[in-house]
This record gives C-alpha cells, structure tokens and sequence, in this order.
C-alpha cells in the first residue's frame, strides 16, 4: 500500500510539471557539439562531415560517420597545396606576381580583371591556377602530392592538367585534409621556409584578440549522374587566449543540393563549431 501511494505521488508531481507519463519526462538526447553547429547552420548532418583536431594534445572531434574516409574532389581547396608548390618550384616568383586578365568574362565578377597571385587565391581564381599549375609540371605535382600526403594524389595525363583538381582524378578525404593541414599548420611539410613565410599570410581569412583563422573554401558542381554539389572549408585556427588554447586544423564538406545558394553555410557551420568546443571565442 504504501508503494502505491508513492508511485501515485510520484504520478501527481509528474502532471503538474506537464508531463502524463514516465517515457514523454526521459531528456532528448544531448547532441554532440559538432552536430548542434551544423543544425544551427541548417545543414543536414547526414549528408555532411566535419574533423576538428588539436594539434597539442592530438584531442579530436568529428561527425560524419564514414564519410569521414570518402574521398571527393577537392575543388579549390587544392589552392593550398598549389601554392606552396608554385611557389617552392618557381613556377610562381612571390604572391605579388601579377597575372593579366584574358577579357573573357567569367561568371564570378572579381575574377574577370588582373590578379596577382595573392588575389588569386583569395578569389578562387580558377584561371590563374590553370596558368599556373602546367608551369609546376606533372612530375613536380605528382612528387608534391606524394610528400605531402595529398589524397589520392592522381593527377591524371596531360588532357587533365587544367582541371584535375575540379572534377577528376584528385580526390581527398576529410580526415587526409587534416592530416595535411595539421603538417602545415607545424610547418612540417618538406618546403623552405620562404614558401611558408609567403604563402601562409595569404591564406588568412580573419583574426581577433589573440586568435587568427587561416583557411580556404571549395566548391564542386555536379554532373550528370555524380550525385550533389559538394562544398568544401578546410583551414586551421591559431589561438593563443580563450578557455581552450591551441592550434585547431579542421576540415568539412557537405552536399549542397541548392547548390552555391547553400555556400555560406560551409564555413558558418565550421566556425559554430569551433565555438562550440571552445576554440573560438563567442561570437
């Protein structure tokens, strides 16, 4: 008797916190903080991977299951590694160098006028890079690549060079893309050091008190019968103040169905995420 009176006790204080059962009062399970970002952001964490790992003390977070290893075109997120072979074979004399613009009229604005190499980058300029990656040379490509641990490392025969990096063969996973930053990011990769002391400034996207985030995007439009659009941004994060000092490499990609209107969302969802562990400050 006195077990029934408890258990209905227990029933009243249940319906008055607005719950009429035991299963309804169980706590939604907690997301990870990976996969909270990418909901904020309004990407579905299905169809999306993110790895986040600190270089100090080798912690990593990541959300994508087994897309985590598929490998995928990686767009102009291949400017990285392109730079620092441009400019460590001399195909590129410094960023500054400037490249004159053809006239013919490309669908992004600020690519259709000179850049210097610098600005190429920063623009995702396919154009340039096309100029500038026959001036590496496959042997010079294939031997960086290899070194650096670039994906597959396929760059295809000479009706490739052009675009390899864009459609096919050139494929890399977003666990391989770290691996790859987290070199640079020590400066471990086999360059000298004026390659690292030109090339890494312009891969600067934004710094504030005591942190600064280098980084690139990358976009892959579909063809008929290879699935969605693929959105890349892949970088690391200096921070030297905040709750949780480090050096953050990280990569994400996503489908992106609605194709460049979603684009946005590639690198809000890595930044939410970087707060959300605490490597970025709030904000």
């Amino acid at each position: 008797m006195r077990a029934l009176k408890t258990l209905a006790a227990l029933w009243f204080s249940l319906s008055l916190s607005g719950c009429a059962g035991f299963v309804c009062c169980a706590p939604a399970p907690v997301k990870d903080p990976l996969e909270q970002a990418l909901l904020a952001e309004g990407v579905d964490p299905g169809v999306a991977v993110l790895v986040i790992y600190r270089l100090e003390d080798e912690k990593t977070w990541t959300h994508g299951g087994a897309r985590i290893d598929q490998r995928f075109s990686p767009a102009s997120t291949s400017k990285i590694p392109h730079t620092l072979l441009a400019l460590e074979t001399g195909a590129v004399s410094s960023m500054d160098e400037t490249f004159t613009w053809d006239g013919e009229t490309r669908f992004v604005d600020s690519w259709n006028q000179d850049q210097t190499f610098a600005l190429a980058f920063q623009r995702s300029a396919v154009w340039v890079y096309q100029i500038v990656v026959p001036r590496i040379g496959p042997d010079r490509l294939t031997e960086g690549f290899a070194a650096f641990g670039y994906g597959n490392g396929e760059i295809g025969g000479p009706d490739k060079i052009t675009h390899y990096w864009l459609s096919a063969p050139l494929a890399i996973s977003a666990a391989e893309q770290v691996a790859f930053l987290s070199r640079l990011a020590r400066r471990t990769l086999p360059l000298s050091q004026r390659t690292y002391d030109l090339a890494v400034p312009a891969m600067e996207l934004a710094r504030g008190e005591g942190w600064v985030l280098y980084g690139k995007t990358g976009w892959k439009g579909a063809v008929e019968g290879d699935g969605s659009d693929i959105g890349w941004f892949v970088g690391w994060l200096e921070q030297s103040g905040g709750e949780a000092p480090g050096t953050y490499a990280f990569a994400f990609n996503m489908d992106m169905p609605g194709g460049m209107a979603q684009a946005p969302k590639r690198r809000a969802a890595t930044e939410r995420a970087l707060r959300n562990i605490g490597a970025l400050p709030p904000g």
